[in-house]
């Protein structure tokens, strides 16, 4: 069924997107954002982009859609499940185990597996990965939040958004990295020479690392690396770009 809002803004100075997030909790951020380009929030009647500026007094009215059936189905994959609640799901997931449907890999995924052991999450506001805020890379283990409903989802969000949440990684590295702690810092984007895949670039977005030496072993080191960014394969390119 069909869900309308309508607030008046008591506050000058913030986004859109942002606005509609803090005051429809059953909205994400980036479902809201997906709404406001599909014309279905406005502001006085108008529609806007979701980086628009609001003003004291402004109208916003928003329309939500019947939820679409969830394209995801199901999948009977084991999970290694660490914790649950009436809101949070955290599982182990596995290397190898890609985190939702994509190109080059529509379904065996931990969305799949998830829908399978929770059938409600496909109610949830983001249809295409629902119940994800944050990310971990298709070949790395390790720990995966995961919303159960839409406040979880949108609290969870903001809480990755803001950097509250601390992400740490244990990883092997070949060779012996000096010095024993340090902050790498440098541009991600595209690979020009190769599109598919990522590298530091000049005109790339900031990214920031940062890591430890734990022990050497042999000829490799073992390191703890937390990122202060969220770029695709991040401790990876930049390991690589020192060397």
């Amino acid at each position: 069924m069909e869900k309308v809002y309508s607030f008046i803004v008591d506050k000058a100075g913030v986004r859109l997107d942002k606005y509609v997030g803090e005051k429809c909790s059953e909205l994400s951020r980036t479902h809201a954002q997906k709404l406001i380009a599909d014309g279905h929030i406005t502001v006085n009647d108008r529609v806007v982009k979701a980086s628009f500026k609001l003003n004291t007094g402004d109208r916003v009215d928003i329309i939500i859609p019947p939820t679409a059936p969830s394209p995801l189905a199901p999948e009977a994959i084991p999970l290694n499940i660490i914790y649950e609640d009436d809101d949070l799901l955290i599982v182990d997931k596995p290397a190898g185990l890609a985190i939702h449907p994509a190109p080059g890999h529509p379904s065996h995924t931990l969305v799949n597996a998830i829908l399978s052991h929770l059938p409600s999450l496909a109610e949830i506001s983001d249809s295409e990965r629902p119940g994800i805020v944050h990310r971990l890379d298709k070949d790395a283990s390790g720990v995966m939040l995961v919303a159960k409903n839409n406040a979880a989802q949108l609290n969870l969000i903001n809480q990755f958004e803001a950097r509250s949440v601390v992400k740490a990684y244990v990883v092997l590295v070949k060779g012996h990295l000096t010095p024993e702690d340090g902050i790498i810092e440098a541009p991600i984007g595209r690979d020009p020479r190769n599109r598919k895949r990522m590298a530091v670039v000049t005109k790339g977005r900031e990214a920031r690392t940062r890591y430890h030496v734990v022990k050497y072993i042999g000829d490799y080191t073992l390191l703890e690396v937390r990122t202060e960014t969220g770029r695709t394969h991040q401790i990876r390119v930049h390991l690589k770009a020192i060397g």
